[in-house]
C-alpha cells in the first residue's frame, strides 16, 4: 500500500499522454487518496431533482463510509444530511429511496424533520437541548434539476460551475422530468478506466454498434478540440444558439468540467437504433429535433446527455481499487405515458447496450494492466485528447492537494 509521498512522486514523473503506472489503478493507498483528496472534497453528482419531487421523498447514496440521506422538505427544498443519528449513529433511513413524513430512526425512534432538526427524543431529561442534535447537513445544491453534493466541511465555490451550466441546461427543463428507467453495473475496473473509456471513441466503431448508428465518432466531438472549431460543429451550434439556446464548447480553466452541443450523424435525432425521437412528448423546449446532444462531464462522478426529447444521465461512484459503480438514469417529460409516448425498450436499449459493452472494455483493460508485464503506453493525441486532458486533472489535481500549490485555476 502506497503512502501519499511515494504516490505523488509517481504523479510528478509520469510519462506526459501515457497511460498511468499499474499502482494508480490498483493499489488500495492510492484509491484511498483519491477518495479523500478528490471524493469528499469535490462536488458529486448524486440524483437528478426529479427522482424526488414531492414533499417527504427521500434517496439515499454511499460515497466511501459516508451515507447520505437527501430529502425533499415541505418548503420543496432538496437537502441533504449525513444518514447517522445523533444518538448513537444509527442509519436513519435503511431503503435506497422512499417515502416518509418525518424521518425516524428505527433504533430508538428519535424523529427528525425534513429540514433535519430533531423533533422527538424519548427520556433525555430536561436539560437535553435538542436544537444541539438535528442530523448533521451535507452540502447539497440543485442546479437547473440536477442534485450535487460535497462531503468536505467547507465546500469549494459551486456557483461558478452553477452560472456556467445553467443556461445550456434551462431549456431541457429538468425539473419537468421523471426517471423513466434506471440501472446500476458494478464494473471491475479503478474508477479511472472508467473515466478514460468515457473520455475517447477511438474503441466505438470496434465495441458499439448501436451507439455508432447516431453518436458521431470524430474525434474533434469526443475528444477535447485544439484551435479552430470544425465547420461542421460551428455551423451545428451557430444553428442552434440562433435559435436561443447555448451551445458553444466550454472547458472550465480547472479542466473539471466542459459543456458542449454537438451534432448526431447526420440525419439522426436520438439514441435509438433507427436514429428517430424516442419519445414524441419531448422534455424540455428544443425546437428542433435533429439539435443533436447537449455533452456535458463534471469530474469526478458524472458524464450527460441531453437531447432534444429526452436526457440521460451518468454517475460514477468508486467502490474498491478495482471496482466501479455506474449508474445511468433516462429522464422523460413527468406526463409522458409509457407505450403511448414512449417505448421503454426503444427508449433505452442503445445505452442499456452500451454500458454493458463498456463495462466488458473497462474490465478487460483491468485485466490487463494487473499483468507484471503491463507498462503505460502512449495516448493518440487525435483520438485521445479527452483522455489526456482527464489523466492531466486527476494528476494536477492531487499534485495540488499533496503540495498545497495551486498548479490549476478554481474556475
Amino acid at each position: 500500500m502506497l503512502r501519499d509521498s511515494e504516490i505523488l512522486t509517481k504523479l510528478m514523473t509520469r510519462a506526459p499522454a501515457h497511460s498511468l503506472e499499474q499502482a494508480l489503478y490498483t493499489d488500495p493507498g492510492v484509491f484511498d487518496l483519491d477518495m479523500r483528496q478528490i471524493f469528499y472534497r469535490n462536488w458529486l453528482f448524486a440524483i437528478p431533482a426529479c427522482e424526488i419531487p414531492k414533499t417527504g421523498n427521500y434517496v439515499t447514496h454511499k460515497v466511501g463510509p459516508y451515507n447520505v440521506i437527501i430529502v425533499r422538505g415541505g418548503d420543496g427544498e432538496v437537502r441533504a444530511f449525513h444518514n447517522a443519528c445523533r444518538h448513537r449513529g444509527s442509519v436513519v433511513c435503511n431503503a435506497r429511496k422512499g417515502t416518509a413524513p418525518k424521518l425516524v430512526c428505527p433504533y430508538h425512534q428519535w424523529t427528525y424533520e425534513l429540514d433535519g432538526s430533531l423533533l422527538w427524543a424519548r427520556d433525555m431529561g430536561a436539560e437535553f437541548d435538542a436544537s444541539r442534535h438535528g442530523l448533521k447537513p451535507v452540502h447539497c445544491r440543485n442546479l437547473a434539476g440536477l442534485i450535487y453534493i460535497c462531503l468536505a466541511d467547507e465546500a469549494p465555490d459551486f456557483d461558478i460551475f452553477a452560472d456556467v451550466a445553467r443556461p445550456y441546461l434551462a431549456p431541457h427543463d429538468l425539473n419537468d422530468a421523471k426517471i423513466a428507467f434506471e440501472s446500476s453495473i458494478v464494473e471491475n475496473g479503478n474508477w479511472k478506466l472508467v473515466w478514460e473509456n468515457n473520455r475517447e471513441c477511438y474503441h466505438c466503431g470496434g465495441n458499439h454498434p448501436a451507439l455508432c448508428r447516431t453518436f458521431p465518432e470524430d474525434p474533434s466531438i469526443t475528444g477535447i478540440e485544439g484551435g479552430e472549431t470544425p465547420p461542421f460543429m460551428q455551423a451545428h451550434m451557430d444553428r442552434c444558439e440562433a435559435a436561443g439556446f447555448r451551445s458553444a464548447f466550454h472547458l472550465s480553466a480547472s479542466g473539471q468540467y466542459r459543456l458542449a452541443r454537438v451534432p448526431l450523424n447526420e440525419g439522426a435525432e436520438s439514441y435509438t437504433m433507427d436514429g428517430k425521437i424516442a419519445a414524441t412528448k419531448k422534455l424540455g423546449q428544443i425546437p428542433f429535433n435533429d439539435a443533436g446532444s447537449l455533452l456535458k462531464f463534471h469530474y469526478p462522478t458524472t458524464w450527460n446527455h441531453f437531447l432534444s426529447d429526452h436526457s440521460i444521465v451518468f454517475r460514477v461512484t468508486p467502490l474498491t481499487p478495482t471496482t466501479t459503480e455506474v449508474t445511468t438514469k433516462w429522464l422523460v417529460h413527468k406526463d409522458a405515458v409509457e407505450g403511448v409516448d414512449y417505448d421503454l425498450d426503444r427508449l433505452t436499449e442503445v445505452w442499456i447496450a452500451t454500458n454493458d459493452e463498456d463495462r466488458r472494455v473497462v474490465e478487460d483493460n483491468q485485466q490487463g494492466i494487473n499483468s507484471p508485464a503491463y507498462v503505460p503506453g502512449p495516448y493518440s493525441a487525435r483520438q485521445e485528447s479527452g483522455v489526456i486532458q482527464f489523466t492531466d486533472w486527476y494528476a494536477r489535481t492531487l499534485v495540488q492537494a499533496l503540495t498545497g500549490k495551486t498548479l490549476i485555476a478554481a474556475e
